[in-house]
């Protein structure tokens, strides 16, 4: 559980980091997209999204990496 919120942690900082970039600037980042691409069709996205719907993820916990459109509307608004 501990690697799942750290991996979570990192994953939320990165999408965040990624919505703050103007689209005009975007295509700088194509390493960092991809790592969040690479996260949301894993089965470890799966996987703490399963932890969150359980409810066993810290209530304090920023997550919205894990909500099931927020990546999916980020990839394809581009």
């Amino acid at each position: 559980m501990i690697e799942a919120i750290k991996r979570i942690k990192e994953m939320e900082a990165l999408f965040d980091f990624l919505l703050s970039v103007p689209k005009s600037e975007a295509h700088k980042f194509k390493k960092e997209r991809d790592m969040l691409i690479s996260y949301y069709e894993s089965k470890l996205w799966r996987y703490d999204f399963e932890l969150d719907e359980k409810g066993l993820l810290p209530s304090d916990l920023k997550r919205g990496v894990l909500s099931e459109d927020g990546i999916y509307n980020y990839i394809s608004e581009e």
